[in-house]
């Protein structure tokens, strides 16, 4: 038994134990972050699960599901249950977080567990039916408490801006399905614009100029790979090329070409135009005090659309601007929603972000 004065510790530690099961989700579009209490990021996979055709029988998710993306037998399909930073599947969801949340539990076994309270980060546009959608998927994954926190709010936590101060702090977080801007100040919101166009839609491009100019088809995976390895937003010291194997559209039999980061640089053209608008209406709709700190701060950008070459240097050019990338822009939001679980008595308090919802 127990001795009276060991009883408090053992106590305190039980219910330390089962507090520190607590977990942050950045639930984005192509990747999801998984950020365990006490821990730091623990997961960082593919939103893509595979099932079998006609089923919701689950083969496999994350890194498994998404080296099969394009390369399954007909009975198989991998598919991404999220779109433009929303659910499109639920019950696939819901099968993908209860995989990653067992797959972060794991890290850190316990003879005793309770089911973990969830931060999850949104996209900040999205519908209330969207935001019910992911509560209820997490809750049905195991979650005993869920809370939405918006993705640029989690970002700006995440990287580290003075965001309790009462200065205006400027974030763009460039995800896989969404842009998120927001202008924070006093740890609100004081305006935020989001859009459905990220990453998937510059890969997308990459895809459709491949077929027009090329008569070439290529797989997402490998738009993305031309993206990341010859894809800028600016001009580069020296230009790239990159020979790209795909199918021709007219024969049908495998070819290659060899394309140019020039050619790229067309291709992203639009999706780049529509982030730059919306950049400049969020600076337009700046209050002048908050506008002039910008001045001299700058703008932040996070996710992993923001390592596009050249995109800092483009949003500066246009805005007059400085333009900062986060030291690791990918998991900016992740490590917010672990900040927010750190501080959640602090940030609760203050009701930050202003639209956050909280069960108790």
């Amino acid at each position: 038994m127990w001795k009276m004065k060991e009883i408090p510790k053992k106590i305190i530690g039980f219910f330390q134990d089962l507090s520190s099961n607590d977990i942050g989700i950045d639930l984005g579009t192509a990747t999801t972050l998984v950020y365990l209490k006490g821990e730091g990021i623990v997961l960082c996979e593919p939103s893509v699960v595979a099932v079998r055709r006609g089923t919701s029988q689950v083969l496999a998710v994350g890194d498994e599901a998404k080296r099969m993306l394009g390369r399954t037998p007909g009975n198989i399909i991998a598919i991404r249950p999220m779109r433009d930073g929303v659910i499109t599947d639920f019950e696939i969801t819901e099968a993908m977080l209860r995989k990653f949340i067992e797959k972060a539990q794991q890290i850190r076994p316990r003879r005793f567990r309770i089911r973990p309270r969830i931060v999850i980060a949104i996209p900040s546009g999205i519908t209330e039916v969207e935001r019910r959608a992911v509560r209820e998927s997490a809750e049905r994954a195991g979650a005993r408490d869920v809370i939405l926190i918006e993705e640029p709010v989690a970002a700006a936590i995440g990287v580290g801006l003075p965001i309790a101060e009462p200065i205006g702090n400027m974030i763009i977080d460039i995800g896989g399905g969404t842009t998120e801007i927001a202008v924070i100040s006093l740890k609100g919101i004081v305006f935020s614009k989001s859009i459905r166009i990220g990453g998937d839609e510059m890969d997308e491009a990459v895809i459709e100029y491949l077929k027009k100019t090329y008569n070439l088809m290529v797989g997402e995976r490998t738009a993305e790979d031309i993206k990341i390895k010859i894809g800028s937003a600016y001009p580069l010291e020296e230009e790239l090329t990159l020979e790209v194997k795909g199918r021709d559209l007219i024969s049908g039999l495998p070819k290659t070409v060899t394309i140019t980061s020039e050619e790229i640089r067309e291709a992203l053209q639009e999706p780049l135009r529509a982030i730059l608008e919306i950049t400049k209406v969020s600076l337009e709709r700046t209050p002048p005090e908050l506008a002039a700190d910008l001045i001299e701060h700058g703008i932040v950008m996070a996710g992993g659309g923001s390592l596009l070459k050249g995109l800092d240097k483009l949003i500066s050019e246009e805005t007059g601007l400085p333009v900062h990338i986060a030291d690791d822009p990918t998991t900016a939001v992740a490590n917010g929603t672990g900040k927010y679980l750190d501080e959640i008595r602090f940030l609760r308090d203050v009701a930050v972000p202003t639209k956050v919802e909280i069960r108790n």
